[in-house]
């Protein structure tokens, strides 16, 4: 006997039909692509995300500046872009750290009293010097800077390149998470100590602080420091959270084309659950046991 009580006919799942089923399906099969092609997608945008600002000095060179410049802004949000810290092409050395930090490079310093970039900067002021290095994009000596930092090029360039290398074992076998203790020790740590000890030196100097500068004196770290870092933390977090990433898209695959399916959308059929498959292979492997 059917229920004439109001509740139960609200409880009632409705069917979506018309236009807005048109549009829920087709939202669907948007996420469905999403979901099967994830990695495709990732890889294509990290690709352009680090190649950009390799085009901007290439385009500085070329005389193409209105887009290189344009580059330059966009990347401007994310990365101090100083000049001290950058990679350069097409000039007279690939990089030109700070006297601090004690490398076989000529220092940006050594050539900033004869930029107009740096006209009027006192360079012994660490805030002056750092704004001045982050205006300055390059000239024909020197060459031009990357729209990115040595360490962010670096980050975003492992994250590239393994993430390449994932999508080839992905399909010879499944790749599994790696722990968080690893990641944090090996891959996270280099960067963290690296990065942040240049902070708190630089910090505990403007403040004046004696005491405190004894432990985090001040320090510029190399470009060879700031790429094994970044590439570092780059490959990690590929290792660390691709295959995570590869599991939700898997549940989701798999509850979308049931969906299609069963609307009669797409044909095929019905796939069995992410974690029925993996139930039954634990459960085959005991019985070999």
């Amino acid at each position: 006997m059917a229920s004439n009580n109001p509740s139960d006919k609200n409880n009632e799942k409705k069917k979506v039909t018309g236009r807005t089923r048109d549009v829920v399906i087709a939202i669907d099969k948007i996420i469905l692509s999403i979901s099967k092609r994830w990695l495709l997608y990732l890889n294509t945008l990290v690709g352009i995300y680090v190649g950009l600002p390799i085009l901007a000095p290439i385009l500085m060179r070329l005389g193409i500046t209105g887009p290189a410049s344009v580059i330059y802004r966009i990347y401007s949000p994310m990365c101090h872009q100083s000049a001290s810290r950058s990679f350069f092409l097409f000039g007279d050395q690939i990089a030109y750290p700070s006297e601090v930090a004690g490398t076989n490079y000529t220092s940006l310093e050594s050539y900033a009293t004869s930029l107009p970039e740096f006209s009027g900067v006192n360079l012994d002021v660490f805030f002056e010097f750092f704004t001045a290095a982050r205006g300055f994009v390059g000239n024909a000596q020197m060459g031009y800077k990357m729209a990115l930092c040595e360490r962010d090029i670096s980050i975003y360039f492992m994250i590239f390149v393994m993430g390449l290398i994932y999508a080839f074992l992905r399909k010879q076998r499944e790749v599994k998470p790696m722990r968080f203790i690893i990641f944090a020790v090996f891959f996270l740590a280099p960067i963290g100590w690296d990065g942040f000890s240049q902070l708190f030196g630089y910090f505990f100097e403007v403040m004046g602080s004696n005491a405190l500068q004894s432990i985090f004196y001040v320090r510029e770290s190399t470009p060879f420091l700031r790429s094994l870092t970044g590439a570092l933390f780059g490959t990690g977090v590929v290792w660390l959270i691709y295959p995570h990433i590869s599991q939700g898209m898997k549940g989701t695959e798999y509850e979308l084309e049931n969906k299609l399916i069963k609307a009669g959308v797409i044909e095929g059929e019905l796939r069995k659950a992410p974690w029925e498959i993996e139930m039954e292979r634990k459960l085959e492997e005991l019985d070999r046991e």
